[in-house]
């Protein structure tokens, strides 16, 4: 088979007319021709270099299926999330289904599961069981180092794991946001070689200049490209792109294409920008994804013109997986591995007492994963704390779902919605129920749907329920990822028809609870201190 067009050569970084000869699955030959009939540029496929495919909400094989029509043809994937619920069978799970689809997962050992000793987990991965996942082929990397803290003062179960990784040659990704000077030394020298976590170009730079690598992050939630895109045009050779959470809407709408059509528009050089995209992740964690030279996996894709990178066709090894919007690729069955043991509520279970005092608020900050705290004084009716709806402070609730407990509560700021509340089993990290609402009644409601149907999203108010199930550890669904997209579209739409201003409601409320990220989070556990570390009485 012979694929010709003009080929944009990362390695020569140069665009002139090429035929490429392919063999099964494989690069036979790279032939340089005078001229061709096909008006199409060809280049390596793209890679997330960070991603945790469970925040698409779609197993593996369905995530494939929307990838690979923006020209992604692998992730470096971080299984930490289902690894929280279940453990290593998790990780077994994520491996496993992925393998079904010729899509190329990588995936790394979680290092950090339970992310804290301050809420419940459904599992736990102890250093000797990092020491066994880093002996197996099918694990490429130690996924990011939440716990800088342990870093920072030598707890011995942390830097045990980095070593490991270290004693079987795989890299150590970071994740230490706002860290700098001394103490991003300190972290990175301890052998941590990446961040995806980066919320200014100045903390970014920090990093770079102490030799590590920054991942730009454009995901549902967080977004950082505007703020570290202007780094590119003297750092791309230590910069790579990633999503991190990314939901099944915006997956729909695109991937990393997305980012690179937005550094061209800006005007950055095509190489440098594909080398971040293509080159530098394969380089990075030693992927078997071939960058268009003889030999190299026939793994690429065709584009109409670099002004409109447009994505024509994706091919990875040698099959084409996408043409021209469209999945060639099929859904594959899906089991559906779970842990949830958690008991229906009442509203009176919700009820808070006023104390006389300030409260203190979790300020949400859209398309930040960082919150603020600010104390208000409260809104009181009956010797009970209520919502306000009138200043957008609603009241927030994580619930275990592992084992029947009393509810944590707490309240939040910039959700938006003015009647009902939203709901999710998707609560980084240890995916506990978590939801935010107008009242106790509209709360319990929304709750007690998640808890019946073991995992999901819902979203409630006087007139209707809405409920998307995710059987998959709570944290996926298995159904087809068009449909799954689809009804989360939905979902989305009807919160944003409830008053919510985020860009993404679900994906910030699943943050609420995500405790190694400053500054105030509310566990299953009590309301919690980012910054220092502890809980907030």
């Amino acid at each position: 088979m012979t694929i010709s067009g003009k080929l944009i050569d990362l390695h020569q970084q140069r665009i002139y007319n090429a035929e490429i000869q392919l063999e099964g699955n494989t690069i036979r030959a790279v032939k340089e021709v005078l001229s061709t009939v096909d008006e199409q540029y060809i280049l390596p496929g793209l890679i997330d270099a960070h991603i945790h495919v469970e925040s698409s909400m779609l197993v593996p094989t369905e995530f494939a299926r929307l990838a690979v029509v923006h020209g992604t043809v692998a992730t470096i994937s971080d299984p930490h999330e289902i690894a929280n619920v279940l453990g290593i069978p998790g990780v077994d799970f994520m491996i496993k289904n992925g393998q079904k689809s010729p899509f190329k997962f990588y995936f790394g050992a979680p290092s950090c599961v339970p992310a804290t000793k301050f809420e419940t987990a459904g599992a736990e991965i102890t250093r000797h069981d990092v020491e066994q996942l880093m002996q197996r082929a099918d694990i490429y990397y130690l996924a990011e180092m939440m716990n800088w803290p342990g870093v920072l003062q030598g707890d011995k179960e942390v830097l045990e794991k980095i070593a490991a990784a270290h004693r079987f040659g795989k890299p150590v990704d970071g994740h230490a946001p706002g860290l700098r000077n001394d103490d991003a030394k300190k972290y990175i020298d301890a052998g941590i070689s990446t961040d995806h976590e980066c919320f200014t170009a100045e903390e970014a730079l920090d990093k770079l200049r102490y030799g590590m690598k920054i991942l730009i992050r454009e995901g549902s939630a967080a977004k950082n490209f505007e703020a570290l895109a202007p780094l590119i045009p003297e750092y791309y050779q230590n910069m790579m792109f990633c999503s991190d959470d990314k939901h099944p809407d915006s997956l729909l709408e695109g991937h990393i294409n997305l980012l690179i059509k937005r550094c061209l528009q800006k005007n950055f050089d095509i190489f440098k920008v594909l080398q971040m995209a293509c080159i530098n992740p394969v380089n990075h964690y030693k992927l078997d994804v071939g960058l268009l030279r003889a030999g190299d996996k026939a793994d690429f894709i065709i584009i109409d013109h670099p002004e409109k990178f447009n994505i024509l066709k994706t091919f990875i090894n040698g099959q084409q997986v996408a043409e021209r919007g469209k999945s060639l690729l099929h859904s594959q069955a899906s089991e559906t591995p779970n842990h949830f043991s958690a008991s229906l509520i009442e509203p009176d279970e919700l009820a808070v007492s006023d104390t006389g005092e300030p409260i203190k608020v979790i300020e949400v900050l859209d398309g930040e994963l960082i919150t603020r705290r600010i104390e208000v004084k409260p809104l009181v009716s009956n010797g009970q704390i209520i919502p306000d709806q009138e200043n957008d402070i609603l009241k927030l609730v994580v619930v275990n779902r592992y084992k029947p407990a009393k509810p944590a509560i707490a309240f939040i700021k910039n959700m938006g919605f003015r009647d009902g509340a939203i709901v999710s089993s998707v609560a980084h990290d240890s995916h506990n129920i978590i939801a935010a609402g107008t009242s106790d009644e509209f709360l319990a409601r929304a709750i007690n749907l998640v808890i019946q149907s073991k995992g999901g999203i819902a979203a409630v108010n006087a007139n209707t329920s809405e409920l998307i199930p995710l059987p998959v550890a709570g944290l996926m669904s298995n159904i087809d990822g068009y449909q799954m997209a689809a009804d989360y579209i939905r979902i989305d739409q009807l919160v944003k028809q409830m008053g919510s201003k985020l860009k993404a409601p679900f994906m910030s409320l699943s943050f609420m609870a995500l405790l190694v990220i400053p500054s105030i989070k509310l566990s299953d556990l009590g309301l919690f201190d980012a910054e220092k570390f502890r809980f907030i009485e």
